[in-house]
């Protein structure tokens, strides 16, 4: 069966190319080399992005949208990272800014959103607006879509967590290009709650799991690419 995994791009190429021996591996992070990829990035300014439960106004990428709506102790909105089309300093972190204390429910409100709320309310749809209607993004999304059918596919991402719902890591945007291409993207919080401690630790024994389950698979291919070189040479 094909199949789209996602893997950190920290990781040393080498070993990923070990264990998915016959897959496209795609860097899709702010740092990719390849433009076409890059353009997935939450870093990437589009421009003319909707803020959230914002009237008229917009944002250069993803990650301005969500960063800008970060509400601090002593700091609040900031609408000059709305702004920010340079693909660097966006992150506004707690080292510079303290106690965060939620996203606000828009540019102009008083209302907080908690954590699990605000990835379900402002990352998500953001990203997914970006997927819809970016006619490039959708373009390369389709192309990364048509060839999964075909040969395995490893997309790069900084961050590795690919469910929405666990909140103890931030997540990957890859993992939402592959919720996408699979028809598993949420379109509204609703119906989800966020992962307890309990399912948290159950997923990393699933993952742990299939990691061994991978390099047991990775090892089969390599010997049977042996036994077949072998055999030629008889």
């Amino acid at each position: 069966m094909i199949m789209i995994y996602i893997e950190s791009r920290k990781r040393k190429l080498e070993k990923i190319k070990e264990e998915y021996p016959d897959a496209v591996i795609l860097d899709i992070t702010s740092n990719s080399e390849t433009r076409y990829a890059k353009i997935l990035s939450p870093f990437y300014p589009h421009g003319n992005i909707p803020i959230p439960f914002t009237d008229g106004l917009k944002a250069t990428c993803v990650e301005a949208v969500w960063q800008g709506l970060k509400v601090f102790e002593g700091v609040g909105v900031d609408f000059a990272t709305f702004k920010n089309d340079t693909m660097r300093d966006l992150k506004r972190t707690v080292r510079k800014y303290g106690v965060p204390k939620g996203h606000s429910k828009g540019a102009y409100s008083k209302e907080l959103l908690g954590y699990f709320e605000a990835r379900m309310l402002i990352y998500l749809p953001t990203y997914k607006w970006v997927l819809d209607n970016v006619p490039e993004v959708h373009h390369v999304v389709e192309r990364i879509k048509e060839q999964s059918k075909i040969q395995d596919i490893v997309l790069l991402d900084y961050n590795t967590n690919i469910d929405f719902r666990d909140i103890s890591k931030p997540m990957s945007h890859a993992g939402l290009v592959k919720l996408y291409i699979e028809g598993k993207y949420p379109d509204n919080m609703d119906n989800y709650k966020p992962m307890n401690k309990e399912e948290i630790e159950e997923k990393k024994i699933r993952e742990k799991e299939f990691k061994k389950e991978l390099k047991k698979k990775a090892k089969e291919k390599r010997k049977e690419q042996t036994n077949n070189l072998f055999d030629e040479i008889k």
